[in-house]
């Protein structure tokens, strides 16, 4: 480089880069913040507000459940901009994007390989396959989405984690004395503001958290991978961004310099192709404007479609990816119907018949949830519903004083009931295993499942019945029995019951079948 061009480069202020810096940092810490706030008593729209601003979900919700969501028109927000100045999502507002921005692993690069040009084309696949599912009804490869990755990531993974390595802490420190008091007034101060009132469990937490961890890593290979070939929602808005009318250009007075493609964190200005850049590609991060030393960047209105390049979708790759989106959800219902899912709960109010194709993967509800009762189903579900909130009794009870799932969800998969319609949901069905019910524990009876239904006609009666003590005694004592016209299923007795393992009490799914011994109707008096 020329040593006048350095200079210059030197004297140049860099206003447009810090201004986005600036507003990336401002949209990082309101995720979080209403990340953190989604736990509270009164969660609502706003604490999903990114999450509907996402136009892959609000699409594949759309294609998937024949249905629009009021809510989900905060996309068309997402739409203009995108339409205006191309991919400025991606490199101003997407959170996961900022997260990638600040850890450049890129710069600590050992190894020789680069992903080719080529590579791009494989987020194209997956947006193709995504949406080819949701025409047929499948919502799975959302999974893929960054926002619902981010979300559930932090979710289920990072923030249990986090919650443990506190909790840690503080009990080692309580240990001394002489910080008893300091703990006590710190720990005071984080449980209501970030951590939840009592530690939570979660399982699957090395699970999502090492996905958070290896999209961090892929920058090792090259920055910004992720949102370069794998990002379905970025080639979504690329896609639109062809389009944009916005979009970057390169002046007479280019001198080849280089340093406008050293500057790109997208690798999309070419050299060989006279220093011109995709807009399907560019993340307006503007890098490149404040880099050139001569002003031969510029970011002009344009009317007209920018051609395609040999990555961009074509024919043959479209029909590629129908016929594996056909094929992959023929398997999975095939699959599904020969499996029987007998703890397959959904969270109160969910449709059993659209549940999966309306839900989103998103994770928004897990967070909502004060008593971590919804957990990402692993294998209750199927594999259609892979990764759906599904409610684990033994892990948490559904709050009978809470309908936050609900208020949270943002594409309404979970209906937004008042507490009162809630209320009446019924989750699940109670079973009594009388094999596993423990009538004597500590010299005492156990009537635990009675005495924490939270119904305000409990929904489990007691009635006397001969029990063998671990001593061999037989006594005549009160066994629990389900009313099944009151139970709605909110898995508090199973939370609570004292056996190791599996409870003794347990709720299933409906038309399972499951349990040996069930509860007899209302009694009229």
């Amino acid at each position: 480089m020329a040593p006048d061009l350095k200079k210059r480069r030197r004297l140049f202020s860099r206003p447009w880069t810090s201004l986005r810096k600036l507003i990336q940092a401002l949209a990082l810490l309101s995720f979080l913040a209403l990340f953190v706030v989604a736990r509270s008593e009164t969660p609502g729209s706003t604490t999903n507000l990114f999450l509907r601003l996402d136009p892959l979900l609000a699409l594949v919700n759309l294609l998937a459940s024949r249905a629009f969501v009021a809510g989900a028109a905060v996309a068309l927000i997402t739409v203009a901009l995108t339409f205006l100045t191309g991919r400025s999502w991606c490199g101003w507002l997407c959170p996961l994007g900022t997260i990638l921005d600040w850890i450049p692993l890129h710069r600590w690069k050992k190894g020789k390989w680069t992903p080719g040009e080529g590579w791009r084309g494989v987020k194209y696949a997956l947006l193709l396959l995504t949406l080819f599912a949701a025409l047929l009804g499948g919502s799975t490869l959302l999974i893929f989405n960054p926002l619902t990755i981010l979300t559930r990531g932090l979710a289920v993974g990072v923030w249990p984690s986090l919650d443990k390595l506190v909790t840690a802490a503080e009990t080692a420190l309580y240990r001394l004395p002489a910080l008893r008091a300091p703990v006590l007034e710190i720990d005071a101060l984080l449980r209501p503001l970030i951590l939840p009132p009592t530690p939570l469990t979660t399982r699957a937490s090395a699970l999502f958290t090492s996905l958070l961890i290896v999209i961090v890593l892929l920058n090792l290979f090259a920055e910004r991978f992720w949102c370069r070939y794998l990002c379905p929602l970025g080639a979504l808005l690329g896609l639109m961004s062809k389009v944009a009318l916005l979009r970057r250009r390169i002046e007479p007075g280019c001198v080849s310099c280089k340093l406008c493609t050293d500057a790109c964190p997208m690798g999309t200005i070419q050299p060989a192709d006279d220093y011109a850049s995709d807009p399907g590609e560019c993340t307006m991060c503007l890098e490149c404007l404040d880099d050139c030393p001569l002003g031969a960047t510029t970011f002009t209105p344009v009317f007209s479609v920018d051609p395609s390049r040999a990555y961009d979708p074509g024919r043959r790759q479209v029909l590629v990816t129908l016929g594996a989106a056909l094929g992959g959800m023929a398997l999975i219902r095939t699959v599904d119907t020969e499996l029987n899912h007998p703890y397959g709960l959904l969270p109160p109010g969910a449709d059993a018949d659209e549940f999966y194709s309306q839900c989103v993967r998103c994770g928004q509800c897990m967070r909502a949830c004060p008593t971590a009762a919804l957990q990402p189903a692993l294998t209750e579900a199927g594999i259609e519903g892979f990764w759906t909130p599904v409610l684990i009794p033994r892990l948490g009870y559904c709050d009978y004083g809470c309908n936050a799932c609900g208020q949270s969800c943002p594409v309404e998969a979970i209906p937004p009931l008042p507490l009162v319609l809630k209320q009446e949901q019924v989750i699940g069905r109670v079973e009594i295993d009388q094999d596993r019910c423990l009538p004597w524990i500590e010299e005492q009876e156990c009537i635990v499942c009675e005495e924490v239904c939270p119904l305000p006609e409990k929904a489990i009666e007691l009635e006397l019945a001969e029990a063998r003590l671990p001593t061999g005694e037989i006594r005549i004592l009160q066994r629990p029995v389900v009313i099944h016209d009151l139970c709605i299923g909110c898995g508090m007795c199973e939370y609570k019951c004292p056996v190791s393992g599996e409870a003794a009490i347990r709720v299933y799914s409906h038309g399972s079948g499951r349990g040996k011994q069930g509860g007899r109707g209302r009694r009229h008096d």
